[in-house]
This record gives structure tokens, sequence and C-alpha cells, in this order.
């Protein structure tokens, strides 16, 4: 970070002042008209603004919160400490922490060298990167957890990103354009922050396994969903590169989460979607074949029989409605 905006960045503000003479509670009118319990966006966000930059406060103990926003902290120096259903989660120069709405977390006191910044952010903020993700993965799905107002899912994502220069070069351009109010900001930030959520995708090993959310676990379900949807088409190369890992890695994953392979699991809807056909079409046995995803015929005869221990034609006889 340019140290003309890390210096800005270490001053001591007017409520960090109190908390350094003696103060021990936190003013709790900075940040809600109620209760430290529950943080307001209000107190935060101007009107018509969708996200905003705001320096963690130091020198004092932060209580068990949570949020009517989505909030992302980045540590720019130093390390950091939140409190997640009891886990004690350090956080250090370059680490990301995504926390969806209505996450409790408390956050240890931080000292001076200690720099967290917080990007806090309506969920309508994330409408454009949302839109750059394009397929179903890990932070895709956190993003739409955001989006369920009625019955948002408290998620966060931890990454360990070990001072990756590309997240941390778009970070500082997103805090100094938000510190100082550049024109624009707001689509500028929007697209900068879906560069950042590209950039995590490819560095999902990254993805702390504190997380709320397995990474792997996700991406097997997108695996499942996308065979479920299309399984005459499916092809472990393409659902592969869609959720940027490689063939190898995907079919471990696969294998480690179902205990059935790639191929199996396809095999196996399939012939669901071909007895789901025989039972409630007219269609002929080989269009059937076809529209499962069988070109040879025999093959699909053979197996189907090793199934079912009949022929297709006598499963309809058998079963047709």
């Amino acid at each position: 970070m340019r140290q003309q905006l890390l210096d800005e960045l270490m001053q001591i503000s007017e409520e960090e002042s109190k908390y350094k003479a003696g103060q021990a509670a936190i003013e709790e009118q900075l940040y809600s008209e109620a209760s430290i319990q529950e943080i307001d966006r209000q107190k935060l966000l101007r009107r018509g603004k969708l996200i905003t930059v705001r320096r963690h406060s130091r020198f004092v103990e932060f209580p068990l919160h949570r949020h009517n926003y989505v909030e992302f902290m980045y540590v720019v120096q130093g390390e950091i400490t939140h409190v997640i259903d009891g886990k004690e989660l350090t956080l250090y120069k370059g680490d990301l922490l995504m926390l969806n709405q209505y996450v409790e977390h408390a956050i240890h006191r931080a000292e001076f060298e200690d720099i967290g910044i917080n990007f806090i952010a309506l969920p309508e903020f994330f409408e454009i990167p949302l839109g750059m993700l394009q397929e179903k993965n890990v932070l895709a799905e956190f993003i739409a957890g955001a989006f369920r107002q009625k019955s948002p899912v408290p998620h966060y994502l931890i990454f360990r990103l070990k001072e990756n220069p590309q997240i941390e070069n778009l970070m500082e351009n997103m805090i100094e354009s938000m510190l100082y109010e550049y024109m624009n900001e707001d689509v500028i930030n929007q697209y900068s922050m879906g560069l950042v959520f590209l950039y995590l995708l490819n560095h999902l090993e990254n993805l702390s396994h504190n997380s709320s959310m397995d990474y792997k676990e996700t991406i097997v379900q997108s695996v499942l969903e996308y065979i479920n949807s299309d399984c005459k088409n499916a092809n472990l190369t393409k659902i592969a590169a869609d959720t940027h890992q490689s063939v190898t890695v995907l079919s471990k994953l696969i294998k480690q989460k179902t205990g059935a392979n790639f191929q199996d699991l396809l095999q196996q809807r399939r012939f669901q979607a071909a007895v789901k056909l025989l039972e409630e079409t007219d269609l002929s046995i080989e269009d059937i074949s076809l529209d499962v995803g069988y070109e040879n015929q025999s093959y699909f005869f053979r197996q189907f029989k090793k199934r079912f221990g009949m022929t297709p034609r006598s499963y309809r006889i058998t079963h047709q409605k």
C-alpha cells in the first residue's frame, strides 16, 4: 500500500482517542440508535450510497454484535482477531473476511499497528459482481445469501491471501476511491469487486477451513445440479472449467464427497431419466437412448438390462402408466 495512504489510515480518530485514554465501552451512538448488538447501516452509509469504507476502530473490544448489511474486513497490516461461533479467528496482513448479514461476531482489541478496513455494503452493490461470476460457485452462493432479505443466510468466508498483489492493488484502489469520494466510485468499485471475486475463484485453495461454507461441498453440489439439469450433455471437463478446478482435483472431490465417480453419477442420472420417459411417454426406445445421452444403442440396451434385469421394452410394458 502507498505510504501516503497508509499514513492517513494510521492516524488516531477522535473516537479512538477516547478508547486510548481509557474509555472501555463502545460509543454506541456511532453505530446504532438502539444497541451495539445490531449495528445499523443507516449510521454508516450515507443515503443513496451502496458501499463505503471505514477503518476498524482500535484500542477497544467490540462485544458480540451483528449488522444489517454485508461487511468485508481486509487487513492492511498487523492482525485482528474475530470471535465467530465461539472460535477465535485471527486475520493477518492481506487476509479477507467476508461477513454476510446477521453473522454474529465479536472483535478483540486492536492496537495502533493493526489496520483493518471494513467495506460496508448493501446487497444491491453486488449485482454487478454477481453478474461477472456467471457460474454457480462458493462466492455466488455467498452473494445469493445476501439477497435473501426475508431469511438472509449468515455465512462467512475467510480468505488467507498471503498479500496477493493483484487483490491488494484492487483493494487499495477501492479504499482510496471511497475515502476521497472519486467520481462514479460506486460503479467503478462494483467492477473492481467483481475482479476481486474472479481472482478469489482462481485461488480457492486460500479459502480457510474455518469458513462457514465448505467450498468443496459447494463445488460438488454444483456438479450434481449440473448432472440433474443436463444429463445428456454433462461433461466433466466443462464443469471443471466452470468451477475453476482441474479435472483431476474435481474427480477426487466428487469421489470424496459422494463415494462415487463422475461417470457413475452421470450414468445413474441418465437411467433415472430413461425410465421416466419409458413410463410417461410413447417415445421410441431409440429416441429415449439419444435423449439421455447414449448414441450407442447396444451399449444403452446392455447397461439397462444390467441395472433393471429386463430390456427397456419389457420395463415399459411392466411400468408404463
